[in-house]
């Protein structure tokens, strides 16, 4: 989904925003810091939803900060209400009977997660933590459902979003069922990739830890395969952002690992 980061940490008395659309809140965590301005139809999801959605919506929305692996979502909690990601980064995990977290996707701002257990009336499926410091805005569960059942933007979204999750779920399945180490690496920095327009720059490249729960290897393993490919000219890491210097080289080396 394409995204645009909703929030700013400094309210301006200026902001050209139409006032109807504009949350101005202090974080539900306590802390002593600016108010977050917050523009709705900045948020993908409600982008256009009408005036009294927005109306119904504004009251209703809370925002909380949530520091670098603290806990968002808990898995077997209650699905009471629809979450919007406003700054930061998000991991969607799984934690196996030994202990062991499992990545399951990486969540960018505008996203939105807890839908599956909202719509299924059921408990969450998984944990959500945050990778990065972020901002999360709630809107409770009667609010989400009417928008759901209401807004034809909402709901069309939605449609596509599941049908985008289920694709993306059938990749990722097919990426863990490689034996190769090394081409499931190479394979997932190849569906990252595809999320960008041009195919050509990975942003919020998640942390080599991260990458290697997602994809059940350790993160020694990831670091290697990275250090190998910007050796051989193949891609350039920047902090968090990956440039893939030779697409086809990459897609070469998940074909010719194959039968490894």
């Amino acid at each position: 989904m394409t995204s645009m980061p909703p929030a700013d940490t400094a309210p301006s008395a200026a902001s050209t925003a139409p006032a109807d659309d504009t949350v101005q809140s202090a974080p539900a965590d306590g802390a002593k810091r600016q108010n977050i301005t917050v523009h709705l139809r900045k948020i993908p999801l409600l982008a256009e939803v009408s005036d009294e959605d927005i109306a119904r919506i504004k009251p209703e929305l809370r925002i909380r900060r949530y520091a670098k692996r603290e806990v968002v979502l808990h898995k077997g909690g209650s699905g009471d209400g629809l979450l919007f990601l406003l700054s930061g980064q998000l991991q969607v995990i799984d934690v196996t009977e030994d202990g062991r977290a499992i990545g399951l996707r990486m969540l960018a701002p505008g996203d939105f997660f807890g839908e599956i257990a909202l719509i299924n009336n059921s408990t969450r499926s998984a944990s959500v933590v945050a990778t990065t410091e972020v901002l999360v805005a709630f809107l409770p569960a009667p609010t989400a459902m009417h928008l759901f059942s209401h807004s034809p933007s909402v709901a069309r979204q939605m449609l596509q979003h599941l049908a985008q999750k289920i694709q993306r779920d059938s990749e990722f399945r097919a990426l863990l069922s490689i034996n190769n180490t090394a081409r499931r690496i190479y394979t997932y920095l190849v569906l990252m990739q595809k999320k960008n327009p041009d195919g050509t720059v990975v942003e919020n490249l998640p942390t080599h830890q991260d990458i290697a729960n997602m994809i059940n290897t350790s993160r020694e393993t990831v670091t290697r395969a990275l250090l190998s490919l910007t050796q051989q000219g193949i891609v350039q890491k920047d902090a968090h952002k990956l440039k893939i210097l030779d697409p086809q080289a990459l897609q070469k080396l998940v074909q010719g690992e194959a039968g490894n």
